[in-house]
Order: C-alpha cells, then structure tokens, then sequence
C-alpha cells in the first residue's frame, strides 16, 4: 500500500477541465488508467407599408402631417405661384393642409381614442379624405404634442412647490433663530447638520424614491399594492465563481484545470433586464404562497398513515395556488413536505445565513454540494435583507454516487412581515426563460422564522418541488421517494444540529474537568473550522455531481466500488500529488444509530479500520458540538504495533441527526496540528477526507428510525475513501493502484458487515 493512504481532501468536485471534460477515467464504460483526466415612444415610428404608395407621396404625406401640426386655423390653402409671377425655374410644389373640419373630426376621435388601430385609422381616413398615413402621423404628433405639454405643466406645479417648500424652509429657520430655550430663557444654539446626517438623510431619500418606483411595478404586475418592496439595485455583472462550498471553486482540478462559472448548472447566466419585471411578480407571489403553505392546515396538508408527516393534498394546492409556475411536467414526481423546530440561532443571524450563499452553503453542506449567486436584484433596505432578491443556482446531493444531485434555477426573496417574522423563499425560473430540460423544478419553498426569547428562533420549512428521480437507485428509492431525502425534515435537522455547532465553536464557558478537552477558545475555533473544511470536502466529493465522473470497478449492484481521480497541484489544503477517490453504497439490516456509534467509536475502530489495525487508538483531545454525546470533533492517536512506524494522527468529526449521520475523518500531520490547537490558521493543514454517510432506509416503523424507540429498519450505508497513490502529480496511474483501493474498501466493507452483523445476532 503507497505512503499517504486514507488522507482526505479539500474539494473533490474540483476536477472539470476548461472545456468540461473530467479528468480521471473519461466518460467511457472502460478504465483508461493514467489519462488527466425591460410605454410605446413618441417619436415617428418607422412606417408600416401594408398598400401601395410612392415614395414621393410619403414625403409629401409627411410634410402635410408636419404643417398640419404647426398651424392653428388649419384651413389656409397655399397654392402655386400664377401668372408674371412664375419663374421658369421649377418650384417646390406646394400641398394642401388639413382642413379645419378634418382636424375637428381627429380631435374629437383623440379625445375617446388616442391610440386607434389600423381598422380604426383606415375607417376615419375613409370619412375626412386623408391616407391612412396621414391619420396615423396626425395621431403619433398629437401623442406627442399632448405629452409635451403635460410636462410642461407638471414643471410648473413642481417649481411652484418648489419656491413654496423654500419660502417655508426660509419661515422655520426665522422662527427657529429667534427661539428661546424653555430652561433658561436664552437664545437656543441650532447648530449645522453633520455630514454624516446629511449623507443619511439623502440616502433614505433615494431608497424612499426607489422603493415608491419597485412598488408602482411591482402593483402592475401583480394587480394589487406591495408594501415595503425592495429596492432595485442598478444591474450588476455577473459575479465570478463564487461556489460556497469552502474553497471548491477555483480550485486545481485534474491537471491543474479550473472550474468556469460556465460549468456550473448547464451554464446558466445572469437574467437579462425584460426578465427582471417578470422575477420580481413570481417572487411577490412565491411569498405569499410560501407563508400560506407555512401556516394552513387542513385540508391542504393531511396527516400520514403514522401520523407524523404532513402530506400535501395534491388537488387542493391546484384549487389553492392555480397558477404559479405552472402544471407539472410529464414523468415528474411531486415532492411536498413541512416540517418545525426551535434552533438556538438568533432571527437576524439566521437570516443572514440563509441570504449569504457561502454561509448557506457551508451550513448546509451535506445537502448543497454548489452553489452560485447570478446576480443580487435587490440587497434590501434600511441596512438588513428586508426585501432582498438574489438569482441564484444550486445543487442539492444525497452524499452517494447512486443518487443523481438536483440542479435549479430559481430567485430567492426575504421579507419581513407586519408581526416581525421574516421569511425566505426560493421559486424555480425556469417558466421564465426554459434552457436544457431540467429534472427538478423548486415550487415556492423556504422557510418563516419566528424570533422566541433568549436568542432562539421557530423555523417552519416547507419544501416543494418536483422531479424526475428515475436516475435514483433502487437502493435509494424508498429514502427518496418518501422525502426523507431532500425534504423539510432533514433541512430542518441539519439546521438544528448545525445552529448547536455554531454555538458550541462561540462557547467561553467550558470547564476543564474532562480529560482531553479542549478548553483553549482559539484552539477550538481553528480545530473546528478545519474540521469543517474536512466534512465540506468529504460531502462535496462523494455525490453524484454534474462535475463528477465515477467509474465502475466491478461487477453489477449495489456493491460496485466506482472510483475516479484527480490530481492535486498548487492546493496548500491538499496534498500534491494523484488522488484516488473511491465510494460504494450498501444496505445493512442495523438501525442507522447502531452504524453510526460503532464506525465513531475509537474502541472499536480496529475492527473495520485497517491501517488502525493491531495499533492502540486512543482519543486525545474532543470538542463537544450539541446536546447529542454523537456531535463531536475529535482528535484521536493509532500507536503502531510495529516500533518501526510512526505513528498517526487522526482528525475525526461525527454528526447525527434524525435523518442521517456522518462520521468523517482524515490522517493530519503532527506538526500542523500542534499550531491548530494552539489557534494557527488551519487553511494550511493538507487533508483527504476518508468517512461514512450513514441513512435510514426509510423503512422504520418510527418515521426514518433514528431514535430509539424500537426502531427496526435497516441502513443505507456509503463508505468513502480518498488515498494519494502517488505524490508526483505527473506520474501515471497504475492498476497496482487501482487494485489496492479496490481491495481496500472491499475489505472494510465486509469487516463492517462482519462486526455489526454480530452485534445484531
């Protein structure tokens, strides 16, 4: 086995080329080992010649039209020169102007109709003896000269408002000058507006105007007035790749390629100015529908046959929300699920996550596996995100090869309502501008958060979308098809059990009773935050990703061992060199809390852990991350049965939840982490993330079965290995490698199955 085996990494997906090919095994069946894998205008319209006219009857229709507007009688007739007075050289030849009784008519029709159509053009040019062009450049000048001249007056009122507001400016400042304090009886000191007032106070003006501007559209299109609307920021560009998952993107790939924006879900870009109108009316109904969704009950949403999941009524949605995004594709499946809890975050915070794409991407890494914001519509008012619009892309994974992750295309709308609860709502833009056929479309999902003493906060999830998931394997057919996979539950339990991570790494009070913990508060925030680089590559890295190519080792099932590589160039958080990811899924007759304690448990680890075979493991040092004794960030130590070898470090993170749990780990070298503990930076630490994802199979008597409560359904197990086979990142992959991975993950399977199979019997 090479020397650097088991170490984990910083981001796997980083392995797509320029020109989207990934490096490692290709895209074919066969193994090719070593291969790098937005008020009609009143100008003159251009004319619309639907019958026949010369040219030089145009210009003599135009001259008319133009005379005819620039007279008053209208009834005057200039005629050619006659008699002595003729000169021999040919003259401009003179035209009639409309006459008085032609004007009348047209400005009688004006005054009911000011745009008529070409029916209505053609019928009044019939009765007054004009050509239709005549009429129809009479009415586009008299648009004109109407709009002029509604101008001019409202200039007139503005200035006349203008000199009254000064006049009064002028009357309070007298009066002011010549006030008396009421204490003393002395003149009163006023003294001059601060820059930094006067800066605020034209600022709250200017949001004020564009806030009145937003609404006025907003109303348009949606037929009713929107209170409080967000502001429209000017366009902005397209943002560079901007991943929030840690430091994915941009990073080294195979080769030393980099991933483009342009990789990024199908290549989707930034929405164009005629598409703006357009978001902002879905986004304004998305929240509506969100907070309704949030807040009715029957007989929108029904109990489960267990009576502990909503289940959305299907029929009633339509009668409800009959319009939206529109009906659903053909072959899709509907995925609508809600789900409550109390996090200990506070409101602002929370919201502040969720609008910050790095922020909510990092929090929610074992669901998001990309994500990007296209362009930021709106960055709120009055200093916060109370009527932010971000358009965004993402992709949602369940950490396993066998099941396709979720690309969307949506805009996402925060507002805070009349009774302070906020909300945040996503809502799909594919019925805006359709690209590629996707295979998921986000209804209006999100969540209302309730602010509730002492810095928590209530979180009602709902999360509706629909999907083709024939891609899924059938091993994860039930987990999907019952929501338990992407649906509001297991968003909700990743928030709670995320918010007390967040909490625990802010922590002052820890007591030093505990051997081995970590009561240093830099210490713990350094070993913290690379542990959580740890779980984002480890998660990010073991999906199905539009930016992953896995390649089957062997034979056909649930057993397949796939595999892919990359090299590792440039990358201080990974170490140089050709790295070999390998992953499989199987199922296991175990509840998922009994996997979960014997793959974190440090007295066990010999058991299914070769390199920790025969070698002492013991547990150095610990941080506790929530009310479960699971949640912890560990630091643990394999002495070596053979004197010869050195021994190792260990860097170990595990999480649980009701809905899945994840132990992660990865080899660190000494030195490095002594300037952890002691608060050094940890972006510096090389890491290859190894670990497990660890799912109920949807099975369970008891909803998902991660409680213990009887619980019988059996597990959904992933066990993921990245290993450097070898540290030149020019040298060529061999099959010795490939073989020895091969082996390697075979093998712990069956030391696990082996092990709990005895637990169980």
């Amino acid at each position: 086995m090479p020397a650097g085996v088991m170490i984990p990494a910083r981001n796997m997906p980083s392995m797509i080329g320029v020109n989207g090919n990934v490096g490692g095994f290709g895209s074919s069946s066969g193994l090719a080992l070593g291969q790098p894998n937005m008020m009609e205008g009143h100008e003159f319209h251009h004319l619309d010649m639907t019958h026949n006219t010369s040219e030089g009857d145009m210009t003599r229709i135009r001259d008319e039209e133009f005379d005819s507007t620039n007279t008053k009688s209208g009834s005057e007739n200039q005629e050619g020169a006659s008699g002595d007075d003729q000169d021999p050289r040919p003259k401009k030849k003179r035209y009639h102007r409309h006459t008085q009784h032609q004007i009348q008519e047209m400005e009688a029709f004006f005054k009911e109709c000011p745009h008529p159509d070409d029916k209505q053009r053609k019928e009044l040019s019939r009765e007054l003896g004009l050509e239709p062009l005549q009429v129809k450049f009479w009415f586009q000048n008299k648009r004109t000269q109407m709009k002029t001249q509604h101008e001019r007056h409202e200039n007139t009122q503005l200035r006349n408002e203008n000199e009254k507001l000064r006049a009064d400016n002028m009357r309070y400042r007298e009066a002011l000058s010549n006030a008396s304090c009421p204490n003393c009886g002395g003149p009163t000191a006023i003294g001059e507006m601060s820059f930094d007032e006067h800066h605020l106070r034209l600022e709250n003006t200017r949001l004020r105007e564009e806030i009145d501007r937003i609404s006025a559209i907003a109303a348009r299109y949606v037929g009713k007035p929107v209170v409080n609307y967000p502001v429209l920021s000017p366009p902005m560009p397209p943002r560079p790749v901007d991943l929030g998952v840690g430091n994915f993107g941009g990073q080294p790939g195979l080769g030393g390629d980099i991933y483009e924006a342009g990789d990024l879900l199908r290549s989707i870009s930034a929405p164009t100015e005629a598409d703006k109108p357009m978001i902002i009316e879905l986004a304004v109904a998305a929240m509506e529908e969100l907070i309704r969704m949030a807040q009715m009950d029957e007989p929108l949403w029904m109990n489960s046959l267990d009576g502990i999941d909503a289940v959305l009524n299907e029929d009633e949605y339509i009668r409800i929300f009959p319009h939206g995004i529109g009906p659903k594709p053909t072959g899709f499946k509907c995925e609508a699920s809600r789900e409550s809890a109390v996090v200990i975050m506070n409101h602002i915070n929370l919201v502040e996550y969720l609008m910050d794409v790095n922020q909510w991407s990092t929090l929610f890494s074992g669901i998001v596996s990309r994500a990007l914001t296209l362009e930021v519509l709106s960055t709120g008012v009055a200093g916060n995100y109370n009527g932010a619009l971000q358009v965004m892309t993402a992709e949602f994974q369940l950490p396993t090869p066998l099941v396709p992750t979720r690309e969307s295309y949506y805009v996402r709308y925060c507002k805070q309502h009349a009774d302070g609860t906020w909300a945040v709502v996503d809502v799909s833009l594919d019925s805006i501008r359709p690209g590629p056929a996707a295979r998921c479309r986000r209804r209006p999902s999100g969540c209302l958060i309730q602010e509730m003493p002492n810095g928590y906060s209530k979180v009602t999830w709902v999360e509706h979308v629909e999907v083709d998931d024939r891609g899924v394997h059938n091993l994860y057919k039930h987990l999907v098809s019952s929501g338990h996979a992407f649906g509001a539950k297991r968003w909700v339990a990743t928030l709670n059990r995320q918010c007390e991570r967040l909490a625990s790494a802010m922590a002052t009070n820890i007591p030093a009773g505990d051997a081995g913990v970590i009561t240093n508060q830099e210490g713990r925030k350094s070993m913290m935050k690379l542990a959580e680089r740890m779980v984002i590559s480890f998660c990010a890295g073991v999906s199905a990703s539009t930016a992953h190519t896995w390649t089957t080792l062997s034979g056909t099932g649930a057993d397949d061992v796939r595999v892919m590589t990359r090299k590792s160039v440039d990358d201080p958080g990974r170490p140089p060199g050709i790295v070999l990811s390998a992953a499989t899924s199987f199922w296991l007759p175990v509840p998922p809390k009994r996997v979960f304690d014997f793959l974190r448990d440090e007295n066990t680890r010999n058991e299914w852990d070769i390199l920790s075979n025969g070698g002492v493991v013991q547990e150095m040092a610990h941080i506790a991350n929530g009310r479960d004794t699971g949640n912890c960030v560990s630091l643990i130590r394999v002495n070596s049965a053979n004197s010869s070898q050195s021994n190792m470090l260990i860097l170990q993170e595990s999480c649980t939840d009701q809905t899945a749990s994840f132990v992660i780990y990865a080899p660190v070298d000494i030195v490095a982490m002594n300037v952890v503990l002691n608060g050094g930076d940890p972006d510096y630490v090389a890491l290859l993330p190894s670990g497990f994802a660890i799912f109920p199979d949807g099975t369970a008597a008891h909803g998902v079965g991660m409680d213990e409560s009887g619980s019988t359904g059996g597990s959904l197990l992933t066990v993921a290995f990245q290993i450097l086979v070898d540290s030149v990142p020019t040298a060529k992959l061999s099959l010795g490698s490939v073989a020895t991975v091969n082996n390697l993950i075979a093998c712990t399977v069956e030391r696990i199955k082996a092990s709990l199979s005895c637990e169980s019997a």
